[in-house]
């Protein structure tokens, strides 16, 4: 019987899920954007993702659970995006793309923002934020002091005053 996957290699498998261009940046979108619903993940990505590709990624991201959808209790007639346990794991290696890319590519100010305060806080903001995750996404009980959410928005906020400034 022939595997569905090249191989058992961890890094392989890991890319099988997450390694075309459009899984990471959907997770990256409800993660840092809190973009729970379709039309906020297809209009408010800076890439533009195209709707056919969207609804490729998010079928595939709960089909591998990454993301849970359920209806919106505020709105029946939306989907309610979420992190599942999986994807907020992802949380440090997600800061570490974010360290490495403000490293060696041209990244914009306003857009490197969170990933230098995410690589500044360092595995005890990632904890926080995965706990804070953890909240808003799962319905855990909230035990965290100050908003890791609120701070990475601040700072990304902050840099878009100070590019519209400059």
């Amino acid at each position: 019987m022939e595997s569905e996957h090249r191989s058992g290699c961890p890094i392989n498998l890991s890319l099988e899920v997450l390694g075309d261009s459009w899984s990471l940046i959907v997770i990256r979108d409800i993660m840092f954007g809190n973009r729970r619903h379709y039309r906020q993940l297809l209009n408010e990505s800076e890439e533009g993702i195209a709707s056919n590709i969207l609804n490729d990624r998010l079928k595939r991201l709960t089909a591998n659970g990454l993301v849970s959808k359920e209806p919106d209790p505020a709105h029946k007639q939306r989907q309610l995006y979420s992190l599942t346990e999986q994807s907020i794991q992802l949380v440090p290696v997600i800061a570490q793309l974010g360290a490495w890319g403000r490293k060696f590519l041209p990244v914009s100010p306003e857009l490197s923002i969170r990933a230098k305060v995410m690589e500044e806080g360092g595995p005890q903001l990632w904890a926080d934020f995965m706990d804070e995750l953890r909240v808003m996404h799962l319905g855990a009980p909230r035990g965290i002091e100050k908003s890791v959410f609120e701070q990475l928005e601040e700072a990304y906020q902050r840099e878009v005053a100070a590019q519209d400034r400059g």
